[in-house]
């Protein structure tokens, strides 16, 4: 790929995007991960000091999300601050006795998109979303957390080739080297929830919706049936995360 040309156009559409908005600064919620790395590099060069990043670990979240974070935007000389989402996680927690992991997670999820919401109103800034194309496609996001944002300039990237992409950015080897994770409990990993390597689905990804095959032509391929299904499925389920929400059409007369 074309990475120095993809590069200029994301930039492009982040500084266009938030002109047109009327504002000039920008929040990132940085996780440590490789998706938000590569939106604060892109933000830091569009916006330069126009740009801020947040860290919002909780007592659920991996010492390396910190640190790698840390050492990301030491190298890009980008400013951030630190907001502990524990005690809200806790105090709604601590009196519920049946929680999952999975409602903590995406509690936790949605306590992040807050806090970066009230400091975008802080800063008068927008909040820049981070969700790459595979997360969409599947629907592995929180609705209304992680998956919430004004613009979001990576939306179109497969998350298998975003690797390729941070590495020509010079994003830190500590976050490229990382198994992909939301980082929503402790050992939690992407790839280990759905059940396949983001290649492997990426490839289905990309016949099913970029070339418009059909579940029979990728089985002729010698593609995993039950992999064809199960992202079907994912796509069509999680179709509604990605839509605004519908609107009853009344009849007033």
């Amino acid at each position: 790929m074309n990475w120095k040309s993809i590069k200029s156009q994301m930039i492009t559409f982040l500084q266009d995007e938030v002109s047109k908005i009327g504002v000039s600064k920008v929040v990132v919620g940085i996780s440590g991960g490789l998706d938000s790395a590569i939106v604060s590099v892109l933000c830091k060069e569009a916006f330069q000091e126009n740009f801020h990043g947040v860290f919002m670990p909780s007592h659920l979240s991996s010492d390396a999300s910190i640190s790698d974070a840390k050492e990301l935007c030491e190298k890009f000389d980008m400013s951030y601050e630190i907001v502990e989402i524990a005690p809200m996680v806790r105090g709604y927690f601590d009196s519920v006795q049946d929680a999952t992991p999975l409602r903590v997670g995406n509690f936790s999820a949605r306590m992040r998109m807050s806090v970066l919401y009230d400091i975008s109103a802080k800063h008068n800034a927008i909040v820049v979303g981070t969700s790459n194309k595979s997360e969409i496609l599947l629907g592995y996001g929180t609705l209304l957390g992680d998956t919430a944002c004004a613009i979001n300039p990576i939306g179109q990237l497969y998350k298998s080739d975003a690797f390729e992409f941070a590495r020509y950015l010079g994003i830190t080897d500590a976050i490229i080297n990382k198994k992909p994770s939301a980082d929503l409990w402790e050992g939690q990993s992407d790839e280990d929830d759905l059940g396949y390597s983001y290649e492997t689905m990426d490839n289905v990804l990309k016949k099913l919706i970029d070339e418009n095959k059909t579940k029979n032509e990728l089985i002729e391929q010698k593609i995993d049936e039950e992999l064809i299904d199960m992202i079907e499925y994912r796509v069509k389920a999680n179709a509604f995360k990605s839509k605004l929400p519908t609107i009853a059409t009344i009849n007033f007369s």
